[in-house]
């Protein structure tokens, strides 16, 4: 079975086309912005222009406009297509990665939120969530931090904050190719926009 996996939910762009857990071909790149414009030419750049069996999406949380960016793709490639579409968490993604160099080890996953707050995760040592997703101010995300490993965008600055930088801390984004690390489980037929905090802008009159 073959399965495009994209993923353009934070500061970098990633695709990968498996046969099964085998990685065909895939590119990750750190964007920062402009992922509207180079993800359909990562696509089309992969092998059959990335057409696959099986879609799965990163649906946040993340930048408000890479997580849109990412959704359109997938939805439009699937109906294209005709194949089902499923999202996984970006957080959840860095936390295998971690998990992968350093197992059987609690990790900590932060990463850059919006109005200069932190997206918070803890992990326990079986990769297991220990608490609902958290968008909040560094202070507070110092506080409730509490594993051995950190990883994500913000994990560098999250281990100064809570021992002057001496934690184990792995700057991490979440990366398509490494999509098999996580289990069968993350996946979800539910690929509604996870953004993790409320809009930064409403249209006028809307609750």
């Amino acid at each position: 079975m073959r399965r495009l996996v994209i993923d353009s939910a934070t500061e970098a762009c990633s695709v990968a086309l498996f046969e099964d857990d085998r990685l065909v071909a895939g590119e990750c790149l750190m964007l920062g912005r402009g992922h509207a414009e180079r993800l359909v030419p990562l696509i089309d750049a992969l092998p059959g222009k990335g057409r696959a069996d099986r879609i799965a999406v990163d649906i946040g949380p993340g930048s408000f406009t890479g997580i849109r960016v990412g959704l359109a793709a997938a939805r439009a490639l699937g109906l294209a297509w005709n194949v089902p579409v499923e999202g996984y968490d970006s957080l959840g993604l860095i936390a295998a990665m971690a998990r992968a160099a350093h197992p059987g080890r609690p990790i900590d996953v932060v990463t850059t939120g919006g109005h200069g707050e932190w997206f918070f995760r803890a992990f326990d040592a079986n990769g297991a969530p220990l608490g609902d997703l958290v968008s909040a101010d560094p202070e507070a995300v110092t506080t409730m931090s509490r594993g051995e490993i950190l990883a994500g965008s913000q994990a560098e600055a999250l281990a100064l904050r809570r021992d002057g930088g001496a934690l184990s801390a792995f700057a991490l984004w979440p990366d398509a190719r490494a999509f098999p690390l996580l289990g069968a489980d993350a996946l979800s037929a539910d690929v509604a926009a996870r953004y993790g905090r409320a809009p930064d802008a409403r249209l006028p009159g809307a609750a």
